[in-house]
């Protein structure tokens, strides 16, 4: 047989990075509860978009044999930071403030159905079946661990802090399918500096008003070391796993994996908060696994 008859093998590297990136994503979704506890929005949002651009300095050059940015490279980093970055923290922080971690894994799970919706309308991706089940299985799962969840639920929540959860989903697809057209033709590092430097313009002024009304004194060592962690994960290795991961998978099957990310956020309420775990919780794990295995398990003929 000869090299050109060699099946295909599948990306694991592009779906672990792609995986681990939702993931952390999830893991600070969930954090963010005790952050809001010490730091108004903006002020929160402004500290980590700073925090970040000091440790990917480095990354804004550009690297040996990488061509200058086209024009409209440059427009889809404005528009892949202001939805995906600036528009994403405000809509996802509100929204857990207003509602709850519950409210936001349900409204959450609607993500990879978004980015696969998404995906066919601005980049033509064909959709197969396998997908659209494994989107499903995902859905089910999440939606099902949040019911679980609520069960003995704390009260109703205000009807636009869910508009705001429901933003922050049509916010992190239209980042995804941005990143996409962007991931072929600039770095993952350099689109993780860029896009952080907007993101860090964008909510400046709001976080310098409320910084200039807000006593830093009460916030202790652990809160900041929090913050740092939040920061660096938000927008440093998730950003540049993701857009690793974007290389190498169509953008309506990375959607799938943006189940990783309501998950993780419940399994830090549960690990880190203490939140009960029962037989309902592992239903809904063993569904967002199978919806994994259905969008990455390899088709006949690839090895």
């Amino acid at each position: 047989m000869t090299s050109a008859a060699l099946p295909t093998a599948l990306p694991w590297l592009a779906y672990a990075s792609l995986a681990s990136s939702m993931a952390l994503v999830g893991s600070y979704v969930g954090l963010s509860k005790l952050l809001l506890a010490a730091f108004p929005v903006f002020l929160l949002a402004w500290l980590r978009f700073g925090i970040a651009a000091v440790a990917m300095l480095p990354w804004l050059r550009r690297a040996p044999g990488e061509a200058p940015l086209a024009p409209r490279d440059r427009v889809l980093l404005f528009w892949e930071s202001f939805l995906g970055n600036f528009l994403f923290s405000i809509c996802m922080l509100y929204g857990v403030l207003h509602t709850s971690a519950v409210a936001a894994g349900v409204v959450m799970a609607a993500m990879p159905a978004a980015v696969a919706l998404l995906s066919r309308a601005f980049l033509g991706e064909r959709i197969a079946p396998r997908v659209l089940a494994g989107i499903a299985c995902a859905v089910a799962g999440i939606a099902l661990l949040a019911w679980v969840k609520d069960a003995g639920g704390t009260g109703a929540a205000p009807w636009w802090g869910y508009a705001l959860l429901v933003g922050a989903v049509l916010c992190e697809a239209s980042y995804v399918v941005i990143g996409k057209r962007l991931a072929g033709r600039v770095s993952a590092r350099r689109i993780s500096a860029l896009i952080n430097l907007w993101g860090l313009a964008l909510v400046t002024p709001l976080g310098l008003w409320q910084a200039s009304r807000f006593d830093f004194a009460p916030v202790d060592g652990r809160t900041w070391a929090l913050l740092v962690f939040y920061a660096l994960a938000a927008s440093v290795v998730t950003v540049w796993l993701w857009m690793r991961g974007l290389r190498d998978v169509p953008a309506a099957r990375a959607g799938v994996f943006t189940v990783m990310l309501p998950l993780a956020a419940a399994a830090v309420g549960v690990v880190v908060l203490g939140e009960p775990f029962g037989a309902g919780h592992l239903a809904a794990f063993a569904l967002a696994i199978a919806g994994l295995l259905l969008a990455t398990w390899p088709p006949p003929g690839v090895r």
